[in-house]
């Protein structure tokens, strides 16, 4: 039974990878899903414990603040403003959003979403401060850049958790 449970969580921990990759909180449900799992069967069964679980709860805080700060970074690196700063990290979180529906290939269009939203975010803030057009776009080209590598970033940091999972069944 207890590898039945193993082979769930590591399947429902690789749908947690997916959602990042739609931009959605995957990370998190990879850690409540493990947590669940060492509160059912009892910390310290196949190699889970707190050391883990703390692990797995670093690299999820890591992925938001990677993912969120990536296209204000790439704001900043551009010469941008606070407002183009704002306008990238909520323009990337609508655009995931609209990504996902607007652009139905799976994956695919959450990640441009963000970008793309990241972009025009940024460039509204710019613009907001009276910014010339080549300053726009060149402060969204930097939040559209940072906010693509910040998702990759975190899909990455996802399929790391799926590993620290995976080889601590394996201990």
């Amino acid at each position: 039974m207890d590898l039945l449970y193993l082979i769930l969580l590591l399947a429902l921990n690789a749908l947690g990878v997916l959602l990042v990759a739609l931009t959605l909180p995957g990370t998190w449900l990879i850690l409540l899903l493990t947590a669940g799992y060492v509160w059912l069967l009892g910390e310290g069964r196949a190699g889970f414990g707190w050391g883990v679980l703390i692990a797995l709860l670093g690299l999820a805080v890591l992925g938001e603040v990677l993912e969120f700060i990536a296209a204000a970074f790439g704001v900043q690196s551009a010469g941008g403003s606070r407002r183009a700063s704002l306008g990238a990290i909520l323009g990337g979180m609508v655009g995931a959003i609209a990504g996902t529906f607007l652009l139905p290939v799976p994956v695919v269009g959450s990640v441009l979403g963000a970008a793309l939203g990241s972009f025009l975010g940024a460039l509204l803030g710019e613009r907001s401060r009276g910014s010339d057009l080549g300053r726009q776009v060149a402060v969204g080209k930097g939040a559209f850049w940072g906010r693509l590598f910040g998702t990759i970033a975190k899909l990455l940091i996802a399929a790391g958790m799926w590993i620290v999972v995976a080889l601590a069944a394996l201990l």
